[in-house]
């Protein structure tokens, strides 16, 4: 039973470091026009459809033999094209994320030396910091990351601690359900952990019960985290002025930009700041890590040598450039990535492999995690649809 029990832990806190993110630090930007109230609503519908999402990928995995990924998955399920769609999107995924956290990172550096620093040298800064941790290999990036969860944990609670005392409680009745669509993409960005779940049902021996528990435990635990860092952003930075949140979503900034502006004690916004820096920072490596050893599998090149710095340039090159380019991209890449990328990869795929599967290959119920059969699908199937329309809707009013 204690074995189980750690099992489950370990299980759940993994799902739970995979969620949460540097687009933890863009939700209270993305939600300040709709107002508190709505956007928890939004983020209960979210969290609940990532649930589910991530059940049907675990049901899927359960067709199929041990250790396959979400690549293979596609292809045994939905053939060589179902294999292409997801190539083409993982690259689009992962791509637009680490534009956004170079764009994050680089505002973190250039707020540290005071604007004395241009943008773009400093962005090009953090990503020769922190790169080189990635080209030495998983081993270096795992030391690094302990400590940045460690600095990321203890931040995050001594931000909560001192900053409860600054929020004013009329500021989160403000509410505007009209507008709470739009922030759709990021909070999809933000729940996302679905493709961690065939390395979990590898690692959980293919026990779908103990995966199912982890997914529910993992998924509450950035719900909570999210709903008590709203709350404290909302209730202390005000939505309008010069220094307000709408200010610093036109400028494409994380929502620890204007806090220095609203609190009394200027510590509350040096922890912000070391807390947006360890969210920023574990993001990046866990996602340019993954995206290394996605090409080097997918493109079939060993992580040698030459090799393995041609790799890395096609990592860190293209996003280098982009956010370079365009300083303030942090929260367009954020929607980007879930509005299209999270989307299509972890919302529309394991929808179609399921049906695909239950309905055309014979697979059955045998090893479903839901009830509600085809109806449930349709369901969640229109939900992403809506979402993929809001994000259109988003990108052409600009």
């Amino acid at each position: 039973m204690k074995t189980q029990f750690s099992k489950i832990f370990s299980g759940s806190l993994l799902v739970a470091g995979t969620a949460i993110g540097a687009g933890m630090l863009a939700l209270p930007v993305a939600t300040a026009e709709c107002g508190f109230i709505p956007a928890v609503g939004l983020y209960v519908v979210c969290w609940l459809f990532m649930v589910l999402t991530g059940l049907l990928m675990l049901e899927v995995c359960l067709w199929l033999p041990k250790d396959s990924n979400m690549i293979s998955m596609s292809y045994h399920v939905l053939g060589t094209k179902g294999k292409m769609i997801s190539w083409v999107l993982y690259l689009f995924l992962f791509y637009c994320l680490t534009i956004a956290y170079m764009a994050g990172g680089g505002g973190f550096i250039a707020s540290i030396f005071n604007g004395a620093l241009s943008s773009r040298l400093s962005i090009l800064l953090f990503t020769l910091i922190f790169a080189p941790l990635v080209y030495v290999g998983a081993r270096a990036v795992d030391k690094a990351n302990m400590l940045l969860m460690l600095g990321l944990g203890i931040s995050y609670f001594a931000f909560v601690f001192l900053g409860y005392k600054n929020v004013q409680m009329e500021m989160l009745a403000r509410k505007d359900f009209s507008v709470a669509l739009f922030a759709l993409p990021i909070v999809f960005t933000s729940f996302s952990y679905q493709g961690l779940i065939p390395s979990l049902t590898s690692y959980l021996h293919n026990h779908g019960n103990l995966v199912r528990k982890c997914i529910w435990i993992g998924t509450a635990i950035p719900l909570i985290i999210y709903i008590i860092w709203e709350a404290l952003i909302l209730g202390i930075v005000p939505l309008d002025g010069s220094q307000g949140l709408l200010i610093a979503k036109q400028q494409g900034q994380n929502a620890v930009f204007s806090l220095k502006e609203f609190v009394s004690s200027p510590w509350v916004y040096a922890i912000g700041q070391a807390f947006a820096f360890f969210a920023l920072t574990t993001s990046f490596l866990g996602v340019t890590l993954g995206l290394l050893d996605f090409l080097s599998d997918g493109l079939k090149i060993a992580k040698v040598g030459v090799k393995k710095l041609g790799l890395c340039a096609a990592v860190f090159a293209p996003p280098l450039f982009v956010a370079s380019s365009n300083p303030s991209v942090f929260l367009t890449a954020l929607s980007y990535a879930g509005g299209i990328g999270c989307a299509l990869l972890l919302g529309v795929m394991p929808i179609l492999m399921v049906w695909t599967g239950r309905y055309k290959l014979g697979y059955g119920s045998k090893y479903a995690q839901i009830k509600g059969g085809k109806k449930l699908l349709v369901v969640l199937f229109v939900f992403v649809c809506i979402e993929l329309v809001v994000e259109c809707v988003a990108e052409i009013m600009g």
